[in-house]
C-alpha cells in the first residue's frame, strides 16, 4: 500500500465517520453505536471498502442493509467534503467488521471450564 493510498484511507475514514454520525442522527436511529473501523482503496482510487463496527451487533445487517441503501447520499455528502483534495470519489461498499465480536467468543472459551489450554 502507497503513502497516498494511507493519507485517503484516513481521510475517508475521518470524514464517513462524520457523514454516518449525522446519518444516523437524522434517521433518527438511537441507542446503538457505529463506528468506521478501516477504509481501504484499491491502488485505481475506484472502489473503498468500508468496515463498520455496530454495537449491540444484532442491529449489524439492519445497519449494513440501510447504508447500502443510502449508498448514494452517503457518496454524494462525501463528495462535497472531499472535493478539493480527490477528483474521483470512490464507489463505497460497506463490510460489517466482526473483530470485536471474534475477540468477546475467544475470551468467553478462555474463560470456560473445559479449556483445553489450561492444564
Amino acid at each position: 500500500m502507497t503513502n497516498r493510498q494511507k493519507k485517503i484511507n484516513a481521510l475517508l475514514q475521518q470524514d464517513l465517520a462524520e457523514i454516518l454520525h449525522l446519518f444516523l442522527r437524522k434517521e433518527n436511529i438511537h441507542n446503538l453505536i457505529v463506528s468506521v473501523t478501516a477504509v481501504r482503496v484499491t491502488p485505481d482510487l475506484q472502489v473503498a471498502k468500508v468496515y463498520l463496527s455496530v454495537f449491540p451487533f444484532s442491529d449489524a445487517s439492519r445497519i449494513l442493509s440501510l447504508m447500502e441503501e443510502q449508498g448514494g447520499a452517503i457518496k454524494n455528502r462525501l463528495a462535497e467534503r472531499i472535493r478539493n483534495q480527490l477528483r474521483i470519489v470512490p464507489n463505497l461498499l460497506f463490510f460489517i467488521d466482526d473483530s470485536l465480536q471474534q475477540i468477546e467468543k475467544i475470551d468467553r472459551s478462555l474463560q470456560n471450564p473445559e479449556n483445553p489450554l489450561k492444564s
